[in-house]
């Protein structure tokens, strides 16, 4: 069962009862996404055309956060994400991430991102292409390379297999030279499969509540 839960930032989270889970940090869901997704994966690639991949689409929070700082940046955006299990528009319809500080006037936006149909690339704006896959991700075939991949799965606690090395190394192989991989997740076992696959992984600061994260870079 899901709950919608409320983050220290005002924004909300989702609680996964099955598995023990929360959808996003509880010290803020869209500070975290920020700060892990946007801040140190997106604002540090130079290309104004970027080829993004994201393993868990989940709320969308990811989505919607590319979408407004391409919007601001003047960037445009090929955005391809994958979702085993998408949640139901009774639950993302009352997600508040549009009516928080910078995504006020999203909530068309948002709601578009989960109403579009799968397989299919959509022209959410001119400078904003967007394709969702109903997948799992050991069957996931990538016809495509990407400049930047936002990893945003489950902990490798409660979700093992979607963090294991045949799973890097695909993606290490579907990311552009130079590409950015980044993650919430600062465990060390996580770092090591990353080293061993071909990345230079950096631990770099974490959003509040957390010490750490890691971003990998293909050079």
């Amino acid at each position: 069962m899901i709950k919608i839960k409320k983050t220290n930032d005002g924004s909300h989270t989702l609680y996964e009862e099955s598995i023990d889970e929360y959808y996003h940090s509880v010290h803020g869901a869209v500070q975290e996404s920020m700060h892990v997704f946007i801040r140190n994966g997106f604002n540090c690639i130079p290309k104004k055309e970027i080829k993004i991949f994201e393993m868990g689409f989940g709320t969308g929070l990811n989505a919607l956060l590319t979408y407004y700082m391409a919007s601001v940046q003047k960037k445009n955006i090929s955005y391809t994400t994958v979702e085993k299990f998408p949640l139901n528009a009774q639950i993302t319809d009352v997600l508040n991430y549009s009516e928080t500080s910078d995504l006020k006037e999203m909530k068309k936006i948002f709601k578009q991102l989960h109403r579009t149909s799968w397989e299919e690339w959509h022209e959410i704006a001119s400078f904003f292409s967007f394709c969702k896959i109903k997948e799992d991700m050991a069957g996931l075939v990538l016809n495509q390379k990407f400049d930047l991949i936002y990893f945003d799965a489950f902990s490798p606690d409660k979700q093992p297999e979607l963090w294991s090395t045949d799973i890097l190394e695909k993606l290490f192989s579907k990311l552009n030279t130079p590409g950015i991989f980044v993650t919430y997740s600062a465990k060390g076992i996580i770092r090591r499969r990353l080293e061993n696959t071909g990345f230079r992984v950096e631990r770099i600061p974490g959003p509040p509540g957390k010490r750490e994260m890691l971003r990998a870079l293909k050079e």
